[in-house]
């Protein structure tokens, strides 16, 4: 079973990586390259255990990092300590990283501002202005306090994994029983319809079977894309919540 999920979120191995920085509140001058690596890596592995392709580029800083990992646990002599003091900073593996996340997240910052720009000039029209009170949407507002990402609900399918398999019996045989996405979206959401109130991310995770999971997790991705779902977090690292969107 193949599924392709495309994200306009998911912008590359250096996005991901400025994600994490963000996430972890760490110094972008003075990243802990141990600690990062550890976390990349629970992305890349959550990517696979969903049979999702890796771009080359992911893998390609993968063993970036692990490259400056092991350079900076070198150890280095006392002579060359002493000679070498002033251009200590020079001599960090991290630069070279550090300005490319840097110009990066220039960029970034810069094509944000032009997408906020776009859309500001998007409301500007020369027509006189129009009543289009009748065509006001009725309803609740929707809640935007945060912005989940693809890479918050990796993190809490990273999370789900290491629950699943501590609660997984020793020794069980399981029947091989195959379940379609578009099925499993229909159970997701009449689950969600029928109890009429937010669920947690992990009661839509009954089955502790992998390839369960998986078609489960992607089932869910679907229906946040097709809008038929809400998604919403009190607080950075809190739970998930889903609710079914009313029609």
């Amino acid at each position: 079973m193949q599924y392709n999920v495309k994200i306009e979120a998911f912008e590359g191995p250096l996005d991901l990586l400025l994600h994490l920085i963000n996430r972890l509140e760490i110094d972008i001058y003075d990243i802990p390259v141990a600690k990062i690596t550890e976390q990349y890596l629970m992305y890349i592995h959550a990517m696979k255990e969903l049979q999702l392709d890796v771009a080359s580029e992911y893998l390609v800083m993968a063993a970036t990092l692990l490259a400056i990992k092991s350079k900076m646990l070198l150890p280095k002599h006392e002579e060359e300590l002493v000679n070498d003091f002033e251009f200590e900073q020079d001599d960090d593996p991290r630069n070279e990283l550090v300005e490319r996340l840097i110009e990066y997240k220039k960029f970034k910052e810069a094509a944000s501002d032009l997408k906020s720009l776009e859309e500001e000039r998007g409301l500007m029209y020369t027509k006189p202005p129009s009543d289009l009170s009748e065509f006001a949407r009725e309803g609740k507002s929707e809640n935007t306090d945060l912005d989940i990402s693809l890479y918050d609900m990796l993190g809490a399918f990273q999370k789900l994994l290491r629950r699943k398999k501590l609660q997984r019996p020793m020794s069980t045989k399981i029947a091989r029983q195959e379940i379609s996405i578009e099925k499993r979206m229909e159970e997701v959401l009449n689950f969600l319809k029928e109890s009429g109130k937010r669920k947690s991310f992990n009661e839509l995770f009954p089955e502790s079977d992998r390839e369960h999971i998986v078609v489960t997790f992607l089932a869910i991705l679907e229906l946040i894309k097709r809008k038929e779902i809400d998604i919403e977090q009190e607080q950075n690292f809190a739970e998930i919540y889903m609710t079914a969107r009313k029609e």
